[in-house]
């Protein structure tokens, strides 16, 4: 028996991940700009305690930026309004554990869902939600810094201080990328 397929919007869910400096929302930004030139409907959003560069826009490494929509938990995003065709998140692994249910109650309505984030924390262990978003994700991109000991590809975040909370909002000044080899080094 044949079945005819379902003929309507087909949502989806992408993830960009990779330690920091690997460009995760550089990528975003840079699939949000041909959203905008195609003419398709985008929201996109952050998490409200991220503010080190600015406090509503995502912005990148290298000062690139686009407007977005703070929000404190990932069940506001369903607030706003989704008469839209792509939903953009970016720094996911701030967010609580219902993203994941908030990205596939996008997905199922036909929307295009695309989240950029750390897949590890400092620990290299995994960070957040983002375990859980990989797992649903039906495509992933997994981005490579480069190491600051040897030059090779990093893939871990080294967080240079003793603080042991796992979120410490910072920049090259906290941490830097490097391979699994030089993660390990001693100290």
């Amino acid at each position: 028996m044949f079945l005819e397929p379902r003929i309507g919007k087909r949502g989806w869910i992408e993830v960009i991940c990779g330690s920091m400096f690997s460009g995760k929302t550089e990528e975003l930004i840079r699939r949000l700009k041909r959203v905008q030139i195609a003419g398709q409907r985008v929201e996109i959003y952050k998490p409200s305690t991220d503010i080190r560069y600015d406090a509503e826009d995502i912005v990148s490494h290298n000062a690139n930026s686009i407007p977005s929509t703070p929000v404190e938990h990932s069940a506001n995003i369903l607030l706003y309004p989704n008469d839209v065709e792509v939903i953009a998140i970016d720094e996911a692994q701030f967010f609580d554990e219902n993203l994941p249910n908030v990205c596939e109650q996008f997905a199922k309505k036909g929307i295009r869902v695309v989240i950029a984030g750390l897949d590890m924390d400092y620990k290299g262990q995994p960070f957040g939600p983002m375990p859980t978003l990989l797992c649903m994700a039906d495509y992933i991109t997994k981005l490579h810094a480069i190491c600051v000991v040897c030059g090779g590809l990093a893939s871990h975040s080294y967080r240079k201080t003793s603080n042991e909370r796992q979120v410490v909002l910072g920049e090259s000044d906290i941490y830097e990328a490097r391979c699994r080899s030089c993660f390990y080094l001693p100290d």
